[in-house]
């Protein structure tokens, strides 16, 4: 048995002493830690954007968030943090910090969303910022981090805002699917 572990020993001396083959199983061995720890850690990286409450100049803020298997689950996340606001103290929230997701459901790769009556309500912002264009931004976000996303409808309290606009709006861009 020795004999045997003593022979895998030497063997593997030779193998490493030469120095391109030690640096290329090391390279391959850090891309397999690296591809494993991506996997088993399930993160996907979400963009946000949001704009400045004086000049209006958009902010872009990137989030790290946990896969799951899911997708209406993730739409929601994506959702329920855009409410949240930005993390950068220069830039203003879309909506009201009071504003709630009330419920959201993704069939057929349409995303219905509806949003408690505060979203209605516009932000006292020096910005030209409006109901609408709060709405298109965060419609653009979903369609912009979720690929298979066809169409969104909002709701405020049960009644569809914007529809036949944003339909009009996107008309003339790429399908996603």
């Amino acid at each position: 048995m020795g004999q045997i572990i003593n022979n895998i020993f030497n063997i593997l001396t030779r193998f490493f002493y030469e120095k391109r083959l030690f640096y290329l199983s090391l390279i391959i061995l850090i891309s397999l830690i690296a591809l494993m720890d991506s996997l088993f850690l399930g993160l996907t990286r979400r963009t946000f954007v949001f704009y400045t409450a004086f000049e209006g100049n958009i902010i872009v803020e990137d989030r790290m968030f946990r896969r799951s298997i899911n997708r209406e689950t993730d739409i929601r996340r994506y959702i329920e943090e855009a409410l949240l606001g930005p993390v950068s103290h220069e830039a203003e929230p879309l909506f009201s910090r009071d504003t709630r997701l009330l419920s959201l459901l993704f069939r057929d790769g349409v995303v219905y969303a509806n949003f408690s009556e505060l979203a209605a309500l516009p932000l006292e912002l020096p910005v030209n910022q409006t109901v609408f264009s709060n709405f298109l931004t965060l419609n653009q976000g979903i369609r912009r981090n979720f690929s298979f996303v066809r169409h969104v409808v909002f709701f405020i309290e049960g009644n569809e805002v914007f529809s036949n606009e944003f339909y009009l709006f996107f008309a003339d861009y790429a399908d996603n699917s």
